[in-house]
This record gives C-alpha cells, sequence and structure tokens, in this order.
C-alpha cells in the first residue's frame, strides 16, 4: 500500500469514529431522559411555585365602586364615585345572560379546572417572541388577572395567573368565579361591572337585561372600544356582529338557547352615549344632604368611599324640578348676577317636607358649584327672623301663660302694640320698635301676628318666659345653636336653615306631633344596610296648641303679611320674616299635605363672604319675606300640589280670633310708583287707636298661573312688607331700648 492509501485509510478511520461518538452521545435513551429530567424539573419548579405563590389581598380597583344615588321612583339621580361600578349578586343576573358570557369566553367553564395551559403558553410565547398581548385564558383566569392582579403582559405575571387561578378553582364555586368576572370585567363607556354595563348600553338594571343584550355584552369584552357600536367602524361593527352570533351559536351548541329562539334574536343596537348623571345643579346638595344624614346614623367616610352604596332619596321628582323652576321664574330671572352689586349678594335655599311622613320631598341649596358649595337650605348662619313668632305663640299656649295683668293668652288676648315700648317684667331691658316706628295701640294676638309687631311678641316672650319659649323650640325641632334665652328672641336671633324651620313648621302641620325632615328613604348595600330616621315622632305640644297656631297663621295668609301666598287654589298658614338690615328674608308656610320654607340670604361674593343687606334686590327695594320667598313658596306649591288641592285643615277645639281686618288705603302709596297690584301701606302718623294696616303687599291670585309676576317695591326702599320684625339683639349682655328689629 503507498503512503496515498495509508492517508486515506486513516482518514476514513477518523470520520467513522467521530460518527461513532456523535452518535453515542444522542442515543434515543440519553435524550429520554434528558426529556424526562426537564419535565421533572419543570413540575419540581411549579410545585414550589405553587406553594410560594399565595391568593392574594383583592387589588383596591377591582374593589372600587360608586354610589348610586336615586329619586323616590328609583330613576338614578347621579353616580359617584371614582369607578363606575355597581357589583350585584349572580342571583340577579337572569341565567340565560350568564351563559351568554361563558359561551362567548369559556365554553369549557363549568368543566374545567380553572386554567388553559394552552391558551397560557401560547401567551407567554407571544409576550417573549415581542408580539404583545394574546387571549386563550379562561373566565377563572381573567377573573384573577382583574380581581388580583394587574393588566401588565409579562411572564411572571402569567405565571401567578396560572397558579392563583387553579387554588381559586379549588376554593371558590363556579358561580362565584362567574359572578366576580362580571362584575369586574371593563365593557368601555366607563362602565365596570355588567350593572354598570347594562346602564350603559341599554339603560336597564342587569336583572332586566334580555339574552340578546347579554350576548352583545359578552362580545364587548374581547375589545370594548372597538365593539362600542356608537363610536366602531364598518369592521368594528362587522365584527361585534359576528361575535355576538358566535356567542349565541355555542349556547345552541350547549343546549342553553334553542335553535327556533337562536333564528329569532335580533342584533340589540345599544343606546347612544349619555353622561353619567353627575354632580352639577341641585345634584350635589342632595347628594351632600343624604351623605350628612347618613353619617349622622353612623356610616363613615371610608365605608362612603368604598362605594357600593344604593341610595334612594325621599327627593319627589316632579317636585323638585318644580322647585327649581320656581326659584329661576321668581327669583333669578329678575336677578342681574352680572352687572349688579346687589343682585350678586342674593343666595336662595328651601326645604319642602311631607308633613305626615318628615320625608323631604324637595331641596334648593343655590346656584350650584362651583360657584356656591354651601347648601343654602341647610346652613345655619342666618337668622329665621320673624317666622320664629308663631313658635312663641305655640309656647304661650300650651304652656297656659298669661299676660301682665293675668289674662291667659289666646288668639283674641289685647295687648299694647306701641312701637318702642320697654316689656314689663323682664331683667333684661327691651324694647323692640315695631316696622318703620309704627304705633298699633291695643291689638289683638291674631291681627299683630298678621302684622308681626314686635312689640306684642317682645312681651308675649317675657310672659310666658324665653327660657320656656326656648325649650318650646327646641322641642319643635329647632337647634340649640347661639339661641338666647332674652326677650329678644321673638325677632328670630338664634341660627336655624330652612330646614330646621321646615321641621318645626311640619311638627305644627303635623297637629303637634314631632316631624324630623329626613332625605334618605333607604340605603343599601350588598353586606348591610342603614335604617332611615323616623320621621314622625311623639306628640311634642298638644292638638290644641298646633291647631291653634295654624289657624293664627290662615290669618298672616288671608289677610296679613303673606298674602302673596294666598289663593282659593289651596288653604294655607304661614309666617314672613325679615331680619335686620334686610340680611335674610323668609316665607315658610304649610298646606295640609305640604310644609316649605323659603329663604334669601345676602352674601357677600367676596372671598371670605359675609353678610350683607339684601335691600335693592332686582331694583324692588326690601327683598322682604312676602315679597320673593313668598312668591317662589306659592309658584312651587301650585306646581307641586298639581295645580292646588281641596285639602282642609282638621283644626280641633280651636280658639276662633277675630275676623281679619281688610286695611284702608293709605296716602302714603301715593308717595311712590304703583306697583302692581298696587300696595296699600300704613301713614306713619297713625294714632295708638287706628287698626293696624296691612303692610304686604298682595301678590297676584297663584291659582290662576303657576308663574306669579312679583310686585315692584318703592324704589325709596320702603317696604310694604312683613310688619316683623327682626333683627339682631345686639349686646350679648342685655337687650338695648330701642334695638332690635328696626327694618321688621
Amino acid at each position: 500500500m503507498g503512503r496515498a492509501d495509508e492517508r486515506r485509510a486513516r482518514s476514513r478511520e477518523a470520520r467513522a469514529g467521530k460518527r461513532g461518538g456523535i452518535r453515542g452521545l444522542f442515543t434515543w435513551k440519553r435524550m429520554l431522559g434528558t426529556f424526562f429530567g426537564l419535565c421533572l424539573l419543570v413540575m419540581g419548579a411549579f410545585v414550589v411555585l405553587y406553594l410560594y405563590v399565595p391568593v392574594p389581598e383583592a387589588n383596591a380597583q377591582a374593589q372600587m365602586q360608586s354610589n348610586v344615588y336615586k329619586y323616590s321612583d328609583g330613576t338614578v339621580l347621579a353616580r359617584e364615585g371614582e369607578v363606575n361600578r355597581e357589583i350585584v349578586d349572580l342571583a340577579q343576573v337572569p341565567k340565560p345572560v350568564q351563559h351568554t358570557f361563558v359561551a362567548a369566553e369559556n365554553k369549557s367553564f363549568y368543566q374545567d379546572k380553572g386554567v388553559d395551559l394552552k391558551g397560557t403558553t401560547r401567551a407567554m410565547l407571544s409576550t417573549l417572541s415581542g408580539k404583545g398581548k394574546q387571549g386563550g385564558s379562561t373566565i377563572t383566569q381573567q377573573y384573577v388577572k382583574n380581581f388580583y392582579l394587574t393588566q401588565d403582559a409579562t411572564v411572571s405575571r402569567k405565571l401567578k395567573e396560572l397558579v392563583i387561578s387553579l387554588k381559586v378553582d379549588q376554593k371558590m364555586t363556579k358561580d362565584d368565579i362567574l359572578a366576580g368576572y362580571i362584575n369586574t370585567a371593563y365593557y368601555g363607556r366607563g362602565a365596570s361591572g355588567i350593572q354598570a354595563a347594562a346602564q350603559a348600553y341599554y339603560g336597564v338594571d342587569a336583572s332586566k337585561l334580555d339574552v340578546s343584550q347579554g350576548a352583545y355584552l359578552a362580545s364587548l369584552l374581547q375589545a370594548p372600544s372597538q365593539y362600542d357600536w356608537a363610536t366602531a367602524t364598518a369592521t368594528g361593527k362587522r365584527l361585534v356582529k359576528e361575535r355576538w352570533g358566535y356567542t349565541l351559536d355555542n349556547m345552541v351548541e350547549k343546549g342553553w338557547l334553542s335553535s327556533a329562539d337562536r333564528q329569532s334574536l335580533e342584533f340589540p343596537v345599544p343606546k347612544a352615549p349619555k353622561p353619567s348623571p353627575g354632580m352639577e345643579g341641585q345634584t350635589y346638595y342632595l347628594v351632600e344632604a343624604a351623605k350628612a344624614e347618613l353619617k349622622k346614623q353612623g356610616l363613615t367616610d371610608d365605608q362612603l368611599r368604598a362605594g357600593g352604596w344604593t341610595i334612594t332619596l325621599n327627593i319627589d321628582k316632579k317636585r323638585q324640578k318644580q322647585l327649581e323652576k320656581s326659584v329661576d321664574a321668581q327669583l333669578e330671572s329678575k336677578l342681574d348676577r352680572k352687572n349688579s352689586k346687589v343682585d350678586a349678594t342674593v343666595q336662595a335655599g328651601a326645604t319642602s317636607v311631607d308633613p305626615k311622613t318628615g320625608a323631604v320631598v324637595a331641596l334648593y341649596g343655590g346656584v350650584g358649584p362651583p360657584a356656591h358649595y354651601v347648601s343654602n337650605a341647610t346652613r345655619r348662619d342666618y337668622q329665621p327672623a320673624s317666622t320664629f313668632k308663631p313658635l312663641v305663640l305655640a309656647s304661650a299656649l300650651e304652656n297656659e301663660s298669661t299676660t301682665q295683668d293675668g289674662d291667659l293668652i289666646g288668639l283674641n288676648t289685647t295687648y299694647d302694640g306701641t312701637s318702642k315700648r320697654p316689656v314689663v317684667g323682664s331683667d333684661t331691658p327691651f324694647a323692640p320698635q315695631n316696622e318703620d316706628d309704627q304705633d298699633y295701640g291695643d291689638i289683638s294676638v291674631q291681627k299683630a301676628l298678621n302684622a308681626s309687631v314686635n312689640s306684642v311678641f317682645a312681651q308675649m316672650v317675657v310672659d310666658v318666659g324665653p327660657g320656656t319659649v326656648k325649650k318650646t323650640a327646641l322641642s319643635l325641632g329647632l337647634p340649640d345653636e347661639n339661641f338666647p334665652e332674652r326677650p329678644a328672641i321673638t325677632l328670630g336671633t338664634m341660627n336655624a336653615s330652612t330646614w330646621d324651620m321646615a321641621g318645626a313648621y311640619a311638627t305644627l302641620d303635623n297637629h303637634g306631633k314631632k316631624v324630623t325632615p329626613f332625605i334618605v328613604k333607604s340605603a343599601e348595600h350588598r353586606d348591610r344596610k342603614v335604617d332611615a330616621v323616623d320621621g314622625v315622632g311623639k306628640q311634642v305640644i298638644s292638638r290644641k296648641s298646633a291647631d291653634t297656631v295654624t289657624k293664627a297663621m290662615t290669618g298672616v295668609i288671608d289677610s296679613g303679611s303673606g298674602q302673596a301666598a294666598n289663593t282659593t287654589a289651596y288653604e294655607a298658614a304661614g309666617k314672613t320674616g325679615t331680619s335686620e338690615n334686610n340680611k335674610a328674608a323668609w316665607f315658610a308656610a304649610y298646606t295640609p299635605e305640604l310644609t316649605t320654607v323659603v329663604a334669601l340670604y345676602g352674601e357677600s361674593p367676596k372671598e371670605g363672604g359675609g353678610q350683607v343687606s339684601l335691600t335693592g334686590t332686582a331694583n324692588s327695594g326690601r327683598a322682604n319675606g312676602g315679597g320673593f320667598p313668598a312668591r317662589i313658596w306659592a309658584d312651587y306649591t301650585l306646581g307641586a300640589l298639581n295645580g292646588g288641592s281641596d285639602a282642609q285643615f282638621d283644626l280641633e277645639d280651636v280658639e276662633a280670633g277675630e275676623v281679619p281686618y281688610t286695611p284702608p288705603p293709605s296716602p302714603t302709596a301715593s308717595k311712590s310708583p304703583t306697583p302692581t297690584p298696587s300696595a296699600t301701606t300704613a301713614s306713619p302718623s297713625a294714632t295708638p287707636s287706628q287698626e293696624p294696616t296691612e303692610t304686604e303687599t298682595p301678590s297676584p291670585d297663584p291659582s290662576q298661573s303657576t308663574t306669579v309676576e312679583p310686585s315692584e317695591s318703592p324704589s325709596d326702599g320702603y317696604d310694604p312688607g312683613d310688619g316683623s320684625d327682626d333683627g339682631d339683639d345686639g349686646d350679648q349682655s342685655g337687650e338695648r331700648p330701642g334695638g332690635g328689629g328696626l327694618l321688621g
């Protein structure tokens, strides 16, 4: 063999040896062993992972819900919360609708162990390769992702999702998992959870969804923004209709829907999107009043913030809208807030109560945020003025008080109505001035109430006892807030809100049985509920006393300072009030069916606020209680009672009082332009023996129209007003002669 042959032989041997070595390394036994080894390693790693990864606490976002506020008829007033979600029990969702979600997302849901290994592996490989998120998860896995984890598309999150899903499937029932899934999923239009989605797309509760609508909502979950019918492209609409059909076909396959029913279904085009009811206008004040009441009932701020409450108010939707309309028509339309410094200060507030139950059926808090956040209905920083006088009378009647001469106080009892007359029998000097310094001479209690004569009711407070009067007022519902025990309380020098005064007047309306206004009809959560306030309590003054005060206040409406509310459309009793320096004007009155208090406040628009005079509001002189407040009251009451009512006060054992007088025309009325209707005023030179003359301009008969045009007041600032009245009692150490009540 030559050298060349030897070299070739050695080369062949070398190649043969190398091939034998590689074959030896990759034998089937070695490869099988390696495979099992890797499997054992993965299984071991998974076991460690299973033991290491616990089921975590739910993430905060998944637990957040909105609070839903409703009118008394169940229609939605507002939703409040960072997340628009209202969790509902699965039992509230029709069974066919439940099945639509299973048919759309995970047909094997009721049989699987909570995971889809193939789908999860595919999703992880897609993530690793940079192709982005990919589906394939079971309903359980999607629930775990929404409720316990995050939406991050990472391998570690997918592995946790897998482990937690296995554990959740072992610990929870399929129904609980499905409920969690449909309550946490996002459906677009800002709606999280099926209840919010049902409202957003079809305007119904989840319990009212049909199978066709359910199939659409289930189809949405694949791509909420792309499949929203209102904004979808032609392609998006085609795709969602295909998925809707796919879902229904799967239901037929699973035996959850018959073929005949499937063929009869039409695609349920959703409603156009509407903005969620917000906190604009009066809604803000209503919600704030409800929350304040719930806190008094024991609910905490944290519990409210957590959401999930369905809070139904006593607010009657029709009456609420009527109150807003009446304020706009009788006040706001007359104001020039931009160009008039006086008009810019005017704040209106009102509370309307059902006197038989205490339910607050309407409330007006102001012009709304952001212009004004303080509720004018519930604020207590202004004085109720002469609307307090009927409570003085109630106390006198209830305690069978007598005058300084020993006469039992009643509607026909005679008092000295001389202006600036010092009270007799008081350790604290007080000599209030009547409006326009008018002297009335000897005058009955009935007529003194009609004309709101300060000197008479100041003496009556002394005769009854300031402490006794206060006790009666507190029992009727006034707050013990800046409430002095001195003669000046006759002028309403304590602090009270329209809400407080509505409660006191409703108690009189309810024949002396305590009425506590409350706005929350019910407050329910999946885990608890809050009991409503008991609006009607015990008898706090006798029926005779309450009914006698009611009878007396019908005289104020018929021929006194409250004639702006006088009409044949309903029977009413009430009282006007205007505080000193005209900083507040009130009208508090009731019919047998409705008690309403309206007030105007002068509040500086400058930073820090402060009380200012209402004089000159809408170029009408003094904004007295018998003016704008009474006209708002009349307009609202007429509408709230559907144009009127035949209901009459059921008064028992009542002193009749005197026949109301009709004041004669006064020469002073001709000094100013004649309002429409014309006002009759009293001569400032009236002698003590003269009958008191009318001091409030009658308004047109409200029964003729639900819009009562306000009369104009003379331009010189004279108030044909409520003859009250009222005011600050000045120095807290004692009354000053002639102090308080200078404006009436």
